[in-house]
């Protein structure tokens, strides 16, 4: 956050009240609140003209906001930082909501995508947002490397791992390639790559051709560092991110700007430009974290909220990570639980398989 926002302690009674009613209001209708609405439910008899004043002051510290065709008011983005960090008090992940995470690790027999894959679908369905899953680095020692020549300026690199999985990527190879440069690389390749798994692969790579420069050709060394660095590119191989519920956003905006900047946050999502920021995002602190509308540039777009929480492998190292995005009048207090208890269940079944 950039802004500096007023300690919520240091507003007396009245003005706290006014604005946790304000913002609850907003997030449970989505629509401004008037003074008239809040004169019903304020602990005390106050006039419909002091609780105009109170939501005056409250404008004017920029914690809420006047729509154009409304006398209510809404949180500003501001406001509802503050009220997530300063009010909205988080319990446990409701009994419903629990029951239905946890029938969707039910089923011990899929693999690791597929489970993750009905983990995105569960928590969209639950939450009514669009779910962001961040599977894995596939781990599994190499068996065999195989290049194969497309075109002049096309080739694909073939990766058999030790248990069983095959992934066929496409790359660019160095201009020259000959069928024997390729054979030679995966030669190469072949003899130091078994047994490793991709995330140490290139620190062997760098050392073997340090020390055997001479033995290989120079096309095929820099075939195999080309090779690698495709494999090894953050958000085009070993790492996926599942959307799920993008249905669930577009139809909660009701303006064509509004629909045409979640178009374009998907499509970015989906071709994958922006894995490593979501992971980062994660990364950032322990636990859950919360992004309200511009405070991330991955999400700024949207005038969406991001709910994010990382998962762990047995090692405690972060992997990868679960979210929820959707309008800023998100239900916090109910999500922000489901997010991290889903978290810590990929987390453990990652840990149980490995």
């Amino acid at each position: 956050m950039t802004e500096q926002q007023p300690p919520f302690a240091d507003m007396n009674d009245r003005s706290r009240e006014v604005f946790r009613r304000v913002v609850e209001g907003y997030l449970e209708t989505g629509d401004p609140v008037g003074s008239r609405t809040l004169t019903r439910t304020l602990s005390e008899n106050v006039s419909a003209a002091t609780v105009r004043n109170v939501m005056s002051d409250l404008e004017h510290l920029g914690l809420l906001d006047s729509p154009h065709t409304s006398a209510g008011r809404m949180p500003t983005q501001l406001g509802l930082r503050m009220f997530v960090d300063g009010i909205l008090e988080m319990g446990d992940v409701g009994g419903d909501d629990r029951r239905q995470i946890d029938q969707t690790f039910g089923n011990t027999g899929q693999d690791v995508t597929a489970l993750l894959d009905n983990v995105g679908t569960a928590l969209s369905s639950m939450t009514q947002g669009a779910s962001l899953v961040l599977t894995p680095k596939h781990e599994a020692p190499i068996k065999h490397i195989d290049f194969v020549s497309l075109s002049r300026d096309r080739a694909l690199v073939v990766l058999v791992f030790a248990d069983g999985r095959v992934e066929n990527r496409l790359f660019t190879p160095p201009s020259g390639q000959t069928p024997s440069s390729m054979r030679e690389a995966a030669n190469f390749l072949n003899a130091i790559a078994e047994g490793h798994t991709l995330s140490d692969l290139g620190a062997v790579i760098d050392r073997e051709i340090k020390s055997r420069r001479q033995q290989i050709d120079t096309l095929a060394a820099e075939l195999v560092e080309s090779g690698f660095a495709t494999w090894e590119n953050e958000g085009q191989t070993t790492e996926r991110l599942i959307v799920r519920g993008r249905g669930n956003l577009l139809s909660d905006h009701e303006s064509e700007a509004d629909l045409d900047r979640i178009r374009t946050l998907f499509d970015d999502l989906e071709r994958k430009q922006d894995i490593a920021n979501f992971l980062d995002l994660a990364e950032g602190g322990d636990g859950v974290r919360i992004f309200i509308g511009s405070e991330n540039k991955l999400f700024s777009l949207s005038g969406s909220s991001l709910v994010v929480s990382p998962y762990m492998n047995a090692d405690q190292q972060i992997i990868g990570a679960v979210g929820v995005i959707g309008p800023t009048r998100l239900n916090y207090g109910r999500i922000v639980p489901i997010v991290n208890y889903t978290a810590q269940l990929v987390g453990k079944m990652i840990a149980d398989r490995s």
